[in-house]
C-alpha cells in the first residue's frame, strides 16, 4: 500500500488525464473528498464511488487512504472478494488469527471495500456485506464502498436490505466517463 498511496495522492491528481465531461464533475468530487478527510474526526461519513471501469473510483480511495493514513488513522483496504474469504474463513475455518483479522475490518478507523460486484454474490456475501456496513455504522466507523455497478443493479445484487443502509448513510457518488489508465497511456503517462 505504501507503493501505491506514494503515486495515489491527490499531490499527483492532474485534471490532464480526465475527458472533458470528467473535468466538469471532478473538481466537485475532489471537494468532497477533501471534506471527508477534512471532517472524520468530527463528522462520521462514508462514501460510496460507483462508475465504469478506470473513472478513478479506487485512485480517489487511495487519495483518501493516504490523508488519513498520515494523520494517524488506521486504514484497511482490500477488494470485497478478500472481505469475504476473511470472514469466510472466520466462520468456517475458525482460527485465533482469522478472527482477529475479522474484528479488525469492523474496528478500523476506515475500511475501504474495492471492487464490490466482482465477487460471486450469494446469501453468504450478501449477508456478510449486510453485516459489515451495519456493524461499521453503528460503531460510527467510516467505509469507502467502490463498485462498477449502477446503484439499481446493486440493489438487484445485494438486497434492498443493505442498499437502504448503504444509499441512507453513504455520500453516493457516480464517476463517468472515460477509462482514465487508457488516456493516461495514449498520452504517454501511464
Amino acid at each position: 500500500l505504501d507503493q501505491i498511496l506514494a503515486e495515489e495522492n491527490f499531490s499527483h491528481l492532474s485534471y490532464d488525464v480526465y475527458d472533458e465531461e470528467q473535468k466538469q464533475i471532478m473538481p466537485e468530487i475532489i471537494r468532497t473528498c477533501h471534506q471527508f478527510v477534512n471532517g472524520f474526526d468530527q463528522e462520521f461519513k462514508n462514501i460510496l464511488f460507483y462508475g465504469s471501469v478506470g473513472t478513478g473510483k479506487t485512485f480517489l480511495s487511495n487519495c483518501i487512504a493516504k490523508e488519513l493514513l498520515d494523520q494517524g488513522y488506521s486504514v484497511v483496504y482490500l477488494p470485497a472478494v478478500k472481505m469475504y474469504e476473511i470472514f469466510s474463513k472466520e466462520r468456517f475455518d475458525y482460527d485465533a488469527t482469522d478472527r482477529d483479522r475479522s474484528s479488525y475490518l469492523l474496528d478500523c478507523d476506515l475500511l475501504i471495500i474495492d471492487d464490490l460486484g466482482t465477487e460471486l454474490v450469494n446469501t453468504f456475501t450478501t449477508s456478510q456485506l449486510f453485516y459489515c456496513v451495519n456493524e461499521r455504522l453503528n460503531r460510527k466507523k467510516g467505509t469507502i464502498i467502490s463498485t462498477n455497478l449502477p446503484v439499481n443493479e446493486m440493489r438487484d445484487e445485494f438486497t434492498d436490505r443493505v442498499m437502504s443502509r448503504i444509499i441512507s448513510q453513504y455520500t453516493v457518488i457516480p464517476l463517468y466517463g472515460e477509462d482514465i489508465r487508457i488516456r493516461k497511456k495514449l498520452l504517454g503517462r501511464g
